[in-house]
């Protein structure tokens, strides 16, 4: 795995090298050595799962067979264009929720000198990812395959994040606005399809696969997308800051958690009463008071209960696709995030 850590990482540079000297824009050192640094700032700072996660596809589709350097490096690339698409929704959803740190440095915009410059860098980030498909995909039969389907998961992330944020108007007023549909269509749309979907679509094009012939795989890894956003709200509230890196701010920014929806479904009126008037506060007072309704309502139980039905469920669904390598694709992602800490 490192070794293929290191390989990734090698083609992040020559990715970069390409785009700082695209010949569709007149450059100069300023703006070079701004790209440069926005970049690296940017866009390799996180864990990459999403990106190696179609390297690691890509491998089990072609069912034990060996990948020439030229298969690692293309699986590569279309892997740096998901972390590339990572990157530009984090820079731009962090100026959105006034955040100030990502992956434990300073928000891109926070850095001094960058500011509203960063929404711009944003723009930049998102146009980078035509730039590599066309240099490194343009004669392959599936190129219009792959435009489409970034363009269209982009799309339907977008929107996700717009339901999110105009979510948080209407809870304000009404808390009990905040329902399961509506949580599971907002997981589904900003985090799922381009988490889980995406990688595995890239790869199974890259393996002449039509994506029209795979609605099953499409909604397994849709279901395990919202499975994984359950567990990010259960870990925001009841995980472990040193190992989850962050400490969790899902009740004081009044978020439409899994956590909050159950209560609500669970809570008689004296309870449902506590959380409307203590939901959403910053005070660290009223935020005890939720958690202490959350250990009332054994919102612990209520989760494992959910993640065991969910793993079940999960495995059924996969065990039940006619081919092995997909089979194998789907038990790969599902393995790395059952049961994590993290």
């Amino acid at each position: 795995m490192a070794d293929l850590k290191s390989t990734f990482l090698n083609v992040y540079s020559v990715l970069k090298s390409e785009l700082l000297n695209d010949a569709a824009f007149e450059w100069s050192d300023d703006s070079r050595q701004w790209v440069d640094r926005m970049l690296d700032y940017t866009v390799p700072g996180g864990k990459l799962n999403r990106g190696l996660s179609v390297i690691d596809s890509y491998r089990l589709l072609k069912e034990g067979h060996a990948l020439n350097d030229d298969e690692i490096f293309l699986a590569s690339a279309l892997g740096w264009c998901i972390e590339w698409l990572q990157a530009y929704f984090l820079v731009l959803d962090d100026i959105m929720d006034n955040s100030h740190t990502r992956r434990g440095q300073p928000c891109w915009f926070r850095v001094p000198k960058v500011g509203m410059i960063a929404a711009n860098d944003g723009v930049l980030l998102r146009n980078h990812i035509p730039r590599i498909l066309r240099k490194h995909f343009k004669g392959k039969p599936y190129y219009v395959d792959l435009l489409d389907l970034f363009n269209e998961v982009e799309f339907q992330t977008a929107a996700g994040q717009m339901i999110d944020l105009i979510t948080t108007l209407e809870g304000e007023k009404d808390l009990s606005k905040y329902t399961l549909s509506l949580h599971r269509r907002i997981v589904q749309y900003k985090t799922a399809y381009y988490s889980f979907y995406l990688p595995v679509a890239c790869a199974l094009l890259m393996a002449g696969e039509n994506l029209d012939n795979h609605v099953d795989v499409k909604n397994i890894l849709v279901e395990m997308g919202t499975y994984f956003q359950v567990q990010d709200d259960y870990l925001d509230c009841f995980g472990d800051p040193e190992t989850i890196g962050k400490i969790g701010t899902d009740i004081e920014d009044f978020k439409c958690s899994w956590l909050v929806v159950k209560a609500l479904e669970l809570s008689n009126e004296k309870q449902k009463k506590i959380l409307h008037e203590n939901y959403g506060k910053p005070d660290p007072a009223n935020v005890a008071k939720v958690k202490i309704l959350y250990n009332e309502l054994n919102l612990e139980g209520v989760f494992k209960e959910y993640e065991s039905t969910s793993y079940e469920k999960l495995v059924t669904s996969i065990e039940a696709h006619s081919s092995k390598a997909v089979q194998a694709v789907l038990k790969s992602f599902l393995a790395k995030i059952y049961k994590r800490l993290k």
